[in-house]
């Protein structure tokens, strides 16, 4: 089946455009709609709807085999890192501009490249992706090193704590997707995989909500719109579409588009909410792409 796998055509290519459109935006949609239901909130509410929504695609999956007491086990345990990563995000999005989240979280292939590198033969980096992520490194460091804030403006003394949180959610995010590597989810159905998931950071991030006080609502059409945009477009379709171009297409190539998200969550972050994004952070998140660049694409530069 691997054979079959298709080069980009314009279909796949605008399709995966618009991907990384809708998943540069969530985050600053989250901060948008944060005065009137916390980010928290929003991201187990949108888990929980999305979980109800699949259950249908569930039933219909000969490959589900969701009670399998293997599965159930990673399945726990990526349902956990999962919520820990969207904890750190919705935390990170209090503290920091969504410009900034945005970029550090897609900073997640580094560390996915590190983890396996030590895990799997195969994974093993060459001496030209040690040097891509040693350029990511560097970038990250860049985008950290800031003027001393405006002792008026609490966005500002917190952005540091706000940019570690980002930076803490990415890891969490590449140990998920280490953890589906590595474990009996690899051979599993996607559908399921994604159910645990979601209904797990549902039951995970809601509890949290309460205890944490984040779990008042205050019912505007921002909210509402929110809520469906990440349910039914972020949560739901964004991932179904991304499983589909998966098997159809060839990762490889579809991994290099998925870059553009950093991008265009610092366009919508600083047209949506007027943020502004330091001269320092531009050629730090420069570096970090790159780096992730050489990592991801060393096959081709090697040719």
């Amino acid at each position: 089946m691997m054979d079959e796998r298709k080069a980009l055509d314009t279909k796949a290519s605008s399709l995966m455009i618009v991907l990384c459109m809708i998943w540069g935006l969530q985050q600053v949609i989250l901060k948008m709609a944060a005065p009137d239901i916390s980010p928290l909130m929003q991201i187990a509410l949108r888990s929980g709807l999305a979980a109800l929504l699949l259950l249908p695609l569930l039933y219909f999956d000969k490959a589900s085999q969701l009670l399998n007491r293997q599965n159930l086990k990673a399945g726990a345990l990526v349902a956990f890192l999962f919520s820990l990563e969207f904890f750190l995000l919705a935390q990170a999005l209090q503290f920091t501009s969504a410009s900034h989240a945005v970029v550090l979280l897609y900073t997640a292939p580094i560390f996915v490249a590190l983890g396996l590198h030590w895990k799997l033969p195969s994974e093993r980096l060459s001496v030209l992706q040690w040097l891509g992520i040693a350029i990511a490194f560097f970038g990250i460091v860049v985008t950290f090193i800031r003027a001393k804030p405006n002792a008026s403006s609490m966005i500002e003394q917190h952005m540091l704590w706000g940019d570690l949180l980002a930076l803490a959610a990415a890891i969490a995010w590449a140990a998920t997707t280490i953890t589906v590597r590595l474990s009996s989810l690899a051979q599993a159905a996607v559908t399921q995989t994604l159910f645990y998931q979601l209904s797990g950071s549902f039951v995970l991030l809601f509890g949290l909500a309460i205890f944490m006080g984040q779990a008042n609502i205050n019912f505007t059409p921002l909210v509402l719109g929110s809520l469906a945009f990440h349910t039914l477009v972020v949560s739901f379709a964004s991932f179904l579409a991304w499983f589909w171009l998966l098997r159809n297409y060839l990762a490889s190539r579809l991994g290099v588009f998925s870059f553009l998200t950093p991008l265009f969550g610092m366009a919508f972050g600083m047209w949506l909410l007027d943020e502004k994004v330091e001269l320092n952070f531009i050629m730090g998140t420069a570096l970090v792409l790159m780096g992730i660049l050489v990592v991801s694409l060393q096959g081709w530069l090697k040719k």
